[in-house]
């Protein structure tokens, strides 16, 4: 047995209690200021709430009043949309990936996906408003519904296949041993295995496309009236947000905070859900 002198226990013990200091100081560093946000958020917009702001729609440009209802349903219009197209591309993109991946296709595809999740948000609206909108010839709740699911692809797509990669592989190598056959081990096995991962990757992905107001500027338009018709322009909680925050009048920007504090909570409460269906599916 090696002995350790007390000079060295003291050294080790001082460089343990700066690492854990500094440990600590790096968490405090990223909590802070989504507290912060949150606080900030919570002050501005709760005095704003009203009844009317969920039940009414924009009154004319300067006069006081009026609600975001169109821009709520239009948010979960779009949202709706935007899973609808990209989940099922994202996730059979993940499968492939960890399943099939190992080939020049695959690290192609791979490199694609890395790829698109880097392009700005902004670059994205303008790419469908290029090949989607001028040929339709008008801005629409479809429009926006494309863009946000081109940003939502490659998101959902890498966590799944880093949730596919986490179960074991014993746990396939044991459905092949029943003579199971690996698309049937996939889909019965391995993703049930990762589906809360899963879950919570797209939980994610859809709290960063309800807080995307760039794209939907060059697709959805934006629209002051309430509308559900995915082939015309469809207001948006952060495009609301956006356009009373600019506003001139005093009364825009009450709404504008109001807006946003509906927005995270919007986006809370769809974090929240998730991790107990996880819980409760854990359990």
């Amino acid at each position: 047995m090696i002995a350790i002198s007390a000079a060295d226990r003291r050294r080790r013990s001082i460089i343990d209690t700066i690492a854990t200091g500094l440990i600590v100081a790096a968490g405090i560093g990223v909590i802070v200021p989504l507290f912060a946000i949150l606080i900030f958020i919570f002050f501005k917009g709760l005095p704003a709430l009203s009844l009317d702001l969920f039940t009414q729609n924009p009154g004319p440009t300067g006069v006081p009043g009026g609600g975001v209802k169109n821009a709520i349903v239009g948010s979960l219009v779009l949202l709706l949309l935007a899973m609808a197209m990209g989940l099922p591309l994202a996730i059979a993109a993940g499968i492939y990936l960890a399943e099939y991946g190992r080939s020049r296709l695959g690290f192609a595809i791979r490199f694609v996906v890395d790829v698109l999740a880097g392009i700005p948000s902004i670059t994205i609206g303008i790419f469908v408003y290029t090949v989607i909108v001028l040929p339709m010839g008008r801005f629409s709740a479809f429009a926006g519904g494309v863009a946000l699911a081109l940003i939502m692809l490659p998101i959902v797509a890498r966590v799944t296949e880093e949730m596919l990669l986490l179960v074991p592989q014993i746990t396939r190598e044991a459905a092949y041993a029943l003579g199971v056959p690996k698309w049937r081990t996939i889909i019965t096995v391995v993703v049930p295995g990762a589906a809360s991962g899963i879950i919570t990757g797209i939980v994610l992905a859809a709290a960063r496309v309800a807080g995307e107001a760039a794209p939907l500027l060059f697709t959805a338009l934006g629209n002051n009236f309430y509308s559900r018709d995915v082939l015309r322009p469809i207001d948006a909680l952060p495009l609301r947000i956006f356009t009373y925050a600019t506003g001139p009048f005093d009364y825009q920007h009450e709404q504008a905070w109001a807006s946003a504090f509906v927005l995270v909570m919007l986006v809370l409460a769809l974090s929240v859900l998730a991790r107990a269906a996880i819980q409760r599916r854990a359990r």
